[in-house]
């Protein structure tokens, strides 16, 4: 009788990626198996990557090396960098998730070329026609998740339907909302609303919502998001980014703002310290490392990709949700539920068909 073999319980981090690498990410991956029980591989050269975790106590701590001197820069040509770094930390990391030695990958390096070896490395899954990036947005009272935030620019109604079925079943599984609320980005709420590909891809989400199991409220505005009016926001990657961007600008000007008010007078710092436990939960909730990462939906694994200015707090929490994200089987899920799109579309087609 042969031995079973367990499961991977540790999760691969690129130990180069990011701005404030590798002191931040190392302190990151620390915390996570501290305080999380990750095992983490460490993914990058190994005489740095010791020289960080000497500053720190990892009595006990599960945290493997795994050695490379090749690193993509921030600066590189996604495509071309992974053709050519083929033993890049962030590609390795991939590499131990497709080997089945790790439970997912995280990154905060090149957002491009993880992307890029993804794809290569982990595939996409059967029915998938585009990956696709879920940033999640603070709100009134949960989150939000709005897919996409910039993998795909040019996006068909079918790819939007797919974005739908793939963020509902990451906020079932990460955030455990039952029945999530799915909207498609618009401006206006009407069904007529939109440029051709949101009307369009409203009549296809309306028709299909049901069998698929998607709660479908309809078009929503931007003003919507932070409202919290429903946990999922599907748009192409071209105004998922947009979205993105001037929501992290609007946020750090809002924080900026209010910290310079709280010391502006002697008047103004007593009153923040009166309500500093309510403030310090205001921010809590726009700080972009409680979420740590958005992940890449539709490809055959767990992959995380971290802000590039990520702490160690986002690098934690990051691992966090890239286990949770493996062990929610939330890749099987996406899989299962494209294959019944294809099921009930093909009778249609059958059907077409037959009219012509």
């Amino acid at each position: 009788m042969s031995a079973s073999v367990s499961a991977p319980v540790r999760v691969a981090l690129d130990a180069m990626g990011g701005d404030n690498a590798p002191g931040e990410i190392v302190l990151g991956a620390v915390q996570a198996a501290r305080e999380y029980g990750i095992g983490v591989y460490l993914v990058g050269r190994e005489e740095v990557i010791r020289t960080e975790l000497a500053k720190h106590d990892t009595t006990g701590l599960d945290l493997p090396i795994v050695h490379t001197d090749e690193v993509i820069e921030m600066d590189d040509h996604p495509a071309t960098a992974v053709r050519r770094k083929k033993n890049a930390s962030l590609i390795m990391a991939l590499q131990l998730v497709r080997d089945g030695k790790a439970l997912g990958a995280v990154s905060a390096g090149n957002s491009g070329a993880m992307m890029a070896a993804s794809l290569f490395t982990l595939k996409r899954l059967p029915g998938v026609d585009r990956p696709a990036l879920g940033g999640i947005f603070p709100t009134r009272d949960k989150a939000c998740l709005v897919i996409d935030m910039g993998a795909n620019t040019d996006c068909k109604p079918e790819y939007l339907q797919q974005f739908a079925l793939m963020g509902s079943i990451y906020m079932e599984r990460i955030f455990k909302i039952s029945s999530p609320r799915v909207g498609l980005l618009a401006n206006g709420e009407e069904e007529s609303k939109g440029n051709q590909q949101v009307v369009e891809t409203h009549k296809l989400l309306k028709q299909n919502a049901s069998a698929l199991g998607i709660n479908f409220i309809g078009n929503v505005e931007g003003r919507d998001i932070p409202a919290g009016v429903v946990d999922i926001v599907v748009c192409d990657g071209f105004v998922g980014n947009v979205v993105l961007k001037l929501s992290e600008g609007l946020a750090e000007t809002l924080l900026g703002l209010m910290r310079a008010e709280m010391t502006s007078s002697l008047v103004n710092k007593l009153a923040a310290a009166v309500l500093k436990p309510g403030l310090r939960k205001v921010f809590k909730r726009l700080d972009y490392a409680e979420y740590g990462g958005v992940p890449l939906l539709g490809i055959n694994g767990s992959a995380i990709i971290s802000h590039g200015r990520s702490n160690a707090k986002a690098i934690k929490n990051a691992l966090r949700v890239a286990r949770q994200t493996a062990e929610t089987g939330v890749a099987q899920a996406i899989a299962e539920g494209l294959a019944k799109i294809e099921q009930d579309q093909q009778p249609q087609a059958e059907v077409q068909q037959i009219d012509k």
